[in-house]
């Protein structure tokens, strides 16, 4: 995915919002670039200050600051952005995101509590909730790849070349049926097709 043009506060903007952005673009880490930015409207920070989302090159920002001072900042990485939802309403627009709180494995992972901002004006959510839902799809076909991998790996690499000493029969049904489950496990996570599928059984069946 081809990098944004980094993103400054507009001339117009407020300077408690330039002074916001100013504090997301403190948090970089090197060569991290703020690329989009969405401001909550101020009719909906009537229990705290407005909250400024930032995307990154590399994660998503939430800083809120307090009614007394201070702020708070909660990032989700791309990679572990599971899920990303943009609802538009008529003064402003809602995005909620989830993420995967096992990011790191591949197989098998849970999902934290959603994450919600309302209130955010409306153009500048479209733009955000875009980036996410690119960097969401990017990382979601590498976490499908990886996953293949995995299930490729454990099940042996689903190859059924000849083996150096040959085994037992009762080890080689044995075998054969964890072979089988895990190319049906593939198979329900749409990571392998019916056919091929019907073809690994074939092999199976037929090395007994």
């Amino acid at each position: 995915m081809s990098p944004a043009k980094p993103v400054h506060a507009t001339p117009g903007e407020s300077s408690t919002v330039r002074a916001a952005i100013g504090r997301l673009s403190e948090l970089l880490v090197p060569q991290e670039t703020l690329e989009v930015v969405a401001v909550q409207r101020r009719i909906f920070a009537l229990s705290h200050r407005r909250i400024v989302v930032g995307a990154t090159s590399g994660r998503l920002m939430v800083l809120g600051r307090g009614l007394f001072g201070g702020f708070q900042v909660k990032d989700v990485r791309w990679q572990d952005l599971k899920d990303a939802q943009l609802r538009v309403g008529i003064v402003g627009a809602t995005l909620t995101v989830t993420a995967l709180a096992s990011s790191d494995l591949a197989v098998g992972s849970l999902t934290t509590p959603e994450m919600t901002i309302s209130g955010l004006r409306k153009n500048e959510a479209q733009k955000l909730y875009t980036l996410c839902q690119a960097h969401e799809q990017e990382w979601r076909e590498k976490r499908r790849v990886r996953e293949l991998e995995e299930l490729r790996a454990k099940s042996g690499g689903i190859t059924l070349g000849s083996m150096a000493g040959a085994p037992s029969p009762s080890s080689a049904g044995d075998d054969a049926v964890a072979r089988l489950a895990r190319a049906k496990e593939m198979r329900d996570k749409n990571l392998i097709s019916d056919a091929e599928y019907e073809a690994l059984k074939a092999k199976l069946v037929s090395s007994l």
